[in-house]
């Protein structure tokens, strides 16, 4: 199996068996596997749910020894049923299970957030909005995360802080006003980038229009100023709602006609999806 990887992901492939295996290796399979045997593995999902680092995964295993053979049976994006098989593995017994847990860690991880992304988006349908990750993200590793949202349905946010404005309460806290800030923003970065503004009230927004802004976050906002902040907008900016967005909530969001709905809980709170390896010695 070949597999395109950012590097990102291939650092923390090393990084997670350097942890793993210390400087003394697996003490548990050298002590009781007889080196010469060989198995089949299948990684199956034991819930259902969008998933997402199969080649991740896979990569694991070969990363542990190259002979090891791996086989996909799904596509990251896809949703599954409980008891899929996901992928298959074959090779030495020894190598299949040192690489089991990280290789596991990672698909796990990846398919949890695209699940909880995909709940989301699921949500929304019917509606103009789409789903938005954030930067809450685990420091090292938003390559993969953003990729796991991405599958489940969502949309990328700014990558960080170089890529796009995003002018918040504490940039404004010392501002002598919002159109100000926006003004300066604009100046300093151009017309091509990104400027973003973000508000928690109606006055604020009233400010907002008449600048140069592009984007709107309209934070932790109730349903009805929601609602209203979109009448004010009527399309000359896009809009972002933030804050106190759940699956109970994000249906009456998307609803009130807001362009983005942005979370960081698809990312920083996701449970990992429950996926396991079976084992068949030959």
């Amino acid at each position: 199996m070949k597999v395109d990887l950012p590097d990102t992901a291939t650092d923390l492939i090393v990084l997670a068996y350097a942890e793993d295996l210390g400087t003394e290796g697996d003490i548990t399979t050298s002590s009781v596997t007889d080196p010469r045997t060989r198995s089949v593995g299948r990684v199956v999902a034991r819930q259902s749910g969008c998933i997402a680092g199969l080649g991740i995964a896979g990569a694991c295993f070969t990363y542990v020894d190259r002979d090891v053979e791996v086989e996909l049976h799904c596509n990251d994006g896809d949703y599954v049923e409980a008891g899929t098989s996901l992928l298959t593995v074959s090779g030495m017994t020894a190598s299949i299970l040192t690489a089991e847990r990280v290789a596991l860690n990672f698909l796990g991880w990846l398919s949890g957030i695209a699940t909880a992304t995909n709940t989301y988006v699921r949500a929304v349908e019917g509606t103009e909005a789409v789903v938005s990750d954030t930067r809450k993200t685990t420091p090292g590793m938003r390559t993969l995360e953003r990729y796991a949202v991405s599958m489940g349905g969502g949309r990328n946010h700014r990558f960080g802080l170089f890529d796009a404005v995003l002018i918040k309460d504490n940039h404004l806290a010392t501002a002598a006003s919002i159109a100000h800030t926006v003004e300066a923003a604009r100046t300093a970065v151009g017309p091509e980038i990104t400027v973003e503004v973000e508000v928690d009230t109606i006055a604020q927004l009233e400010q907002v229009l008449d600048t140069d802004a592009d984007v709107v976050l309209l934070d932790n906002m109730t349903i009805e100023d929601l609602a209203e902040a979109v009448r004010l907008v009527d399309g000359r900016l896009i809009t972002e709602a933030s804050g106190g967005v759940t699956l109970e909530t994000i249906s009456d969001i998307a609803r009130t006609g807001v362009d983005v709905i942005s979370t960081g809980w698809i990312t920083h709170s996701a449970p990992a999806l429950d996926v396991a390896l079976d084992l068949d010695p030959h």
